[in-house]
């Protein structure tokens, strides 16, 4: 049980270390994307450097932030725990689907690459199965280990993610991809995944292999 609670303490202090990469990075790639494209490059040491600065002000308060807890039931701890696991599963299929470039942002970053629209895998039943993953991780991560600090991470999160974070990319998608992503839009929810249905643009049913927009993780 001790190392279980161990290990738990651990994936929540990794999740409150690395959560920030998230609003720093997408915010400003989907928001300011011209003005990221002047930047190019220079955009991934600038955010690691922010970065940086949180997470050690994170780290010397790692007692605090973990210190904090809810003794969740037996029941809520296992069901935090499978929440943990179709995330991470739902995550590492994601991935599979998108292209080593278009995790890290390049076709956001850069000028002249090229991101084809993906509706196949995970795309083909919600529109951001990333961020639904993260949702369900930290959300899992919180249940099954009682840290007060990843439950608030869930929760910023998911009302970042739904406010802010995907309104400004599916903007910015609508502008690179057209009436072919209004159309896959209409086919496919935004967060809530429809189960057994394939998605269909414009072009008809056929499924391409890189990913509709960047990730992180």
């Amino acid at each position: 049980m001790g190392h279980d609670l161990a290990m738990l303490d651990a994936i929540a202090f990794l999740i409150l270390m690395l959560w920030p990469l998230i609003p720093l990075w997408w915010i400003p790639v989907h928001g300011a994307n011209k003005l990221v494209k002047n930047i190019g490059f220079l955009m991934y040491p600038i955010m690691v450097v922010l970065w940086i600065f949180i997470a050690y002000l994170i780290y010397v308060n790692r007692a605090f932030l973990l210190g904090h807890r809810i003794d969740f039931s037996f029941i809520i701890r296992a069901a935090g725990i499978f929440c943990a696991c179709i995330g991470t599963l739902l995550q590492l299929w994601t991935v599979k689907v998108l292209t080593a470039k278009v995790i890290t942002g390049v076709p956001e970053v850069f000028n002249g690459i090229k991101a084809t629209l993906a509706v196949r895998g995970p795309f083909s039943h919600v529109r951001h199965p990333t961020y639904l993953s993260h949702t369900l991780f930290f959300l899992g991560i919180f249940l099954s280990s009682g840290v007060q600090a990843v439950g608030l991470v869930a929760l910023i999160d998911f009302l970042i993610v739904g406010l802010i974070i995907i309104p400004l990319e599916e903007n910015e998608l609508q502008q690179r991809f057209g009436d072919e992503y209004r159309s896959y839009m209409t086919h496919v929810p935004r967060f809530i995944p429809r189960l057994g249905k394939q998605a269909k643009t414009e072009e008809g049913d056929k499924l391409t292999d890189t990913g509709n927009s960047s990730k992180l993780a």
